[in-house]
């Protein structure tokens, strides 16, 4: 969709129109859905102290005006804290529909402001999870009639049996590279990390960290080649690229974290919670460290969340993009066509 061309256009809206419908049909399954499995639909703010500490990603920030003062707050980039905190309070099975909000974000899969479904299950396993994103899948496809999805001349059965595949066993499938053989990170093994980046045909400059390396890999050599012809789960990324996550307990050095795939596009990231609390103060605080040092700020760490965390029950939780399923599944060509009101461009 242009930019040039505003959306209340009456022409553009109604070739928008079929694939909004279609969202909100999807919308109404999915919210009977986790009906159906016993879910509570839960409402948290937007309006965050934190807005999420994961380096690379960026927030909106505004002001919130008391008396005598201005109180700094975000728009949050996931309900993921607020839902913890639900957690620790007694809930067991919650699911929120949230408008999430991500900054530098635009283009044909992003949108600044964004729908997403994010699901927790107390004392779950995070197995459940995968097999809920498949029902989820399903159930969509179901309720329009949709058979196959395509994005950029890759095709998939949205309701087939997904493939199940490790970080690792896709580093070396696809890159050629031993990913266990560079872990866990060092300043020693990123630099021959490097090496069998380059070796593989991935850009790398000489700032970029073992993280970087890794992402970079991921993006240009495995990611375009998961969810072909079915959905992929990816499975067991390595702890340091998984803030949130807990370790797994055979093999600390990955953890309980994976990610779904359809036609090489990212779907859901779903994660065995992390409810170690000064750990997790550790691994936010590195990141906000890492975040300083690449572009200058850093958000706050909410100890409201972190203290939520001494009492959360062992948990598994799932974050999945509704509009980017849409868009699959309607065969929609961009995120913004299946959004009533994009956001404005000037």
């Amino acid at each position: 969709m242009s930019p040039r061309t505003p959306f209340w256009t009456p022409r553009l809206h109604a070739e928008r129109r079929p694939f909004l419908m279609d969202r909100m049909a999807i919308l109404r399954a999915l919210r009977d859905h986790f009906d159906d499995m016993e879910f509570v639909e839960v409402d948290t703010p937007a309006l965050q102290i934190s807005p999420g500490n994961e380096t690379h990603i960026q927030a909106f920030k505004t002001e919130m005006l008391m008396p005598g003062r201005r109180d700094r707050r975000y728009l949050r980039t996931s309900p993921e804290f607020a839902c913890k905190k639900l957690l620790a309070a007694g809930e067991r099975r919650i699911v929120e529909f949230a408008r999430v909000f991500r900054n530098s974000e635009r283009g044909p899969l992003h949108h600044p402001e964004f729908t997403m479904i994010e699901w927790y299950r107390a004392h779950g396993r995070y197995e459940m999870l995968m097999d809920d994103c498949m029902s989820i899948i399903a159930r969509a496809a179901e309720t329009i009639g949709t058979r196959s999805v395509s994005w950029r001349e890759r095709i998939a059965d949205p309701r087939a049996d997904p493939d199940r595949l490790t970080v690792a066993e896709a580093f070396s499938l696809h890159a050629g590279i031993d990913l266990m053989a560079f872990m866990p990170p060092s300043e020693k093994v990123r630099d021959r990390f490097a090496i069998q980046a380059v070796d593989a045909s991935v850009h790398v400059s000489a700032d970029d960290t073992w993280a970087d390396i890794f992402s970079k890999v991921l993006s240009d050599k495995i990611e375009p080649y998961l969810g072909l012809g079915r959905p992929t789960i990816l499975d067991e990324y390595p702890t340091e690229m998984s803030v949130l996550a807990r370790p797994k307990a055979d093999n600390p050095l990955v953890a309980e974290r994976f990610e779904v795939y359809l036609c090489g596009v990212e779907l859901a990231n779903g994660f065995g919670e992390l409810n170690d609390a000064p750990e997790q103060r550790r691994r936010l605080a590195a990141q906000m460290d890492e975040k300083e040092r690449i572009y200058k700020e850093r958000y706050p760490i909410d100890d409201d969340f972190i203290n939520a965390l001494r009492i959360m029950p062992a948990a598994c939780g799932v974050a999945l993009g509704f509009d980017r399923l849409v868009m699959l599944l309607t065969g929609a060509p961009s995120i913004e066509h299946v959004m009533w009101t994009p956001v404005a461009e000037l």
